[in-house]
């Protein structure tokens, strides 16, 4: 009975860390070039059984197997990375990414140090002195470096990315693509920053498309369903609690007596 009691409280928190996903997710529905994330579970028959703390958690102690109750445990959390639509915006320092891969940008943080990042959100803008730089000021990396314009000239980007001005080329937007995007971890609401090994690409398929935005890939009314359905999952576990927490009172107060 006090594994059945376990095993509740464990559905309880993973269906509380799926909510805060979807809570996430909902919330960036409207961030140009977010993907939305998802989160997974292993369940008793995959980890037998799972220590409430175990060897992995900071300053906790390790304890003998024999303490250990059957549940679910709180898997890896992912990201959807399909794409998302188009929206038409007609500005010329709008790009939206048609195949895979990342716009490379150089981001500074509030300490001054600078790191190379990853986003799909195009909507870029001009400085004063002629920087390509995103809408916080980070700036838009080509192969050479910082990408320099004239602020008083129309700007020109072909698919493969190649800006022109005057009829002339002048840069090449960079875009980076990985082996494997499971090395990638989220930073803030549309950046990604590689981990250790994280592997490379060129992307010679991406398609830039000057004059449109990716949106995000988040879906309003799939994710709604999800937070009812786990809405209803978190109750059902808690009325287990609830029955369970009524067999032991009847136990304690009424068996014992006989």
């Amino acid at each position: 009975m006090l594994k059945g009691l376990y095993t509740a409280y464990t559905g309880m928190l993973h269906e509380q860390n799926r909510m805060d996903v979807l809570t996430n997710n909902l919330a960036n529905a409207d961030t140009i070039g977010y993907k939305k994330e998802g989160a997974t579970a292993q369940s008793f028959d995959t980890v037998l059984v799972s220590k409430i703390k175990d060897d992995s958690e900071v300053a906790s102690l390790a304890r003998r197997i024999g303490k250990a109750n059957p549940g679910v445990k709180i898997g890896e959390g992912y990201t959807d990375f399909s794409q998302g639509a188009f929206q038409v915006t007609n500005n010329l320092l709008d790009f939206g990414l048609s195949g895979d891969g990342f716009f490379t940008i150089e981001y500074t943080n509030k300490q001054g140090e600078t790191s190379t990042l990853y986003t799909r959100d195009g909507n870029f803008a001009i400085t004063t002195d002629g920087y390509l730089v995103t809408q916080d000021g980070d700036y838009v990396l080509s192969d050479k470096g910082r990408i320099k314009l004239d602020p008083n000239k129309e700007i020109t980007v072909s698919p493969d990315g190649t800006i022109s001005q005057d009829e002339k080329a002048v840069d090449k937007i960079k875009i980076t693509d990985f082996e494997d995007y499971n090395y990638l971890e989220h930073f803030g609401e549309n950046y990604y920053y590689p981990v250790d090994g994280a592997t490379t690409k060129d992307a010679p398929r991406t398609q830039i498309n000057q004059g449109y935005l990716e949106v995000s890939n988040v879906s309003i009314v799939s994710e709604m369903v999800q937070m009812i359905a786990v809405s209803r999952q978190y109750e059902a576990n808690q009325k287990m609690i609830q029955t369970i927490d009524s067999s032991l009172e009847i136990a304690v107060n009424q068996l014992g007596k006989v």
